[in-house]
């Protein structure tokens, strides 16, 4: 069951149209590193995590992927919200009108559809979690190459923010994997649901400046 709050995890005010960086942006929305495929990756994986601070995790982490993914539709709409067929039409987007106007649609950056194949579940924590390692890199990577595409602080602030939580996100997997390594190459059967408890750090929800990418320091 989720708790809805009706406000985005970071403030959304993107005041000029860049049809685009909407067409790059929306490949964080439905590509194969986006928010959307990430959320659907953590909360199918986390109901084969071995414990319950395992399935804790990954819920957790699922459940910001979707505030993830309701940043970007918003960051998206609203870049491309005031633009003329025309426009549309001079930026390649007129395929995208002849299917859904200016609705939101996951696609990558070519227009490739979302596919659940972009994800995998295998059962076993460690496989799981080294692909949900690698996600989080690919993703700030991404987010990385977003940046230097655009000069707009409106979009750069939300981004950064973005790319700051895949760090954040890369650490507590990283946790997890080496507390249930840890266990197993002890020679035990099953993972020791008695291991500390792992959680999500909120001081890192607080946004970060213009300047330069933020770290973990």
């Amino acid at each position: 069951m989720f708790s809805y709050q009706k406000r985005l995890q970071y403030p959304v005010n993107i005041k000029k149209k860049d049809l685009r960086m909407a067409k790059y942006l929306v490949t964080q929305y439905g590509g194969p590193n986006g928010e959307l495929g990430a959320a659907l990756r953590y909360l199918n994986q986390k109901m084969t995590m071995p414990d319950d601070k395992g399935k804790a995790l990954l819920n957790d982490i699922g459940t910001e992927e979707l505030g993830h993914v309701e940043m970007l539709e918003t960051m998206i709409y609203q870049l491309m919200k005031d633009a003329t067929l025309q426009e549309l039409k001079e930026a390649g987007l007129d395929t995208h009108y002849a299917e859904h106007a200016k609705a939101l649609f996951p696609t990558d950056a070519n227009g490739v559809p979302f596919t659940v194949a972009y994800f995998a579940t295998t059962g076993d924590p460690l496989a799981d979690l080294s692909e949900d390692m690698a996600a989080e890199q690919k993703a700030r990577a991404v987010y990385e190459n977003l940046i230097d595409l655009t000069d707009d602080p409106d979009v750069i602030g939300p981004l950064l923010w973005l790319r700051q939580r895949e760090i954040v996100h890369y650490a507590r997997f990283k946790e997890l994997f080496e507390m249930y390594e840890k266990q197993l190459k002890k020679g035990a059967n099953e993972i020791n649901p008695d291991s500390p408890m792992l959680y999500m750090d909120e001081s890192f929800f607080q946004p970060a400046g213009f300047n330069s990418y933020p770290t973990l320091m």
